[in-house]
């Protein structure tokens, strides 16, 4: 697959299984990750990765939001199964760094570029991804539950694994409809 195909075609896989990306594969997604756009080099990004035990640590983290915050019984019960959608969640956080010509938005973008460029990374080597957000991306008690500083964010969940399914053909949009030139 080469690249242009990769991203004109990219999809998300919300239907993974094990196995997830080890070895060469992860190490091949974390350095997708670090080369993503990042003006004054300031690395404005963190990951963390869940396997295993680390994914139900997440749950119970999802759970006590989910009953912190007075969701319903249903969505409590629910919590801390969402992390088992996938054999791997890595969390992706942004490291603000104060900087006169790089704001805080930019710096979030440059951690959302990581993301992708992780994803991206997996599905040549036989994996692919789900990016997830929801309630759980800006409640300050998962930040606090996975030690992220309170001024950064949890730009998302990047699910990895292998496809339990073939990933399902999205109709593609006509360019015209979205772009415009400036004369």
């Amino acid at each position: 697959m080469d690249a242009l195909e990769l991203v004109i075609n990219r999809r998300s896989q919300p239907r993974l299984q094990a196995p997830a990306p080890a070895g060469e594969a992860l190490e091949n997604i974390k350095r997708a990750a670090l080369r993503a756009p990042d003006h004054a080099a300031l690395a404005p990004w963190r990951f963390i990765i869940c396997e295993g035990k680390g994914l139900n640590k997440l749950g119970a983290i999802f759970e006590q939001s989910a009953i912190d915050n007075d969701k319903s019984e249903r969505e409590i019960l629910r919590a801390p199964q969402l992390p088992l959608r996938a054999p791997m969640v890595i969390v992706i956080t942004t490291a603000y760094q104060e900087h006169e010509k790089v704001p805080a938005p930019e710096q979030y973008a440059s951690a959302s570029c990581a993301a992708m460029a992780m994803q991206m990374a997996a599905v040549p080597q036989g994996f692919q991804g789900m990016w997830r957000t929801g309630d759980y991306a800006h409640c300050p008690i998962v930040k606090a539950g996975l030690d992220i500083d309170p001024k950064d964010d949890i730009v998302g969940f990047l699910y990895l694994g292998t496809p339990a399914q073939d990933v399902v053909d999205k109709p593609a949009l006509d360019p015209a409809g979205f772009f415009r030139t400036l004369s």
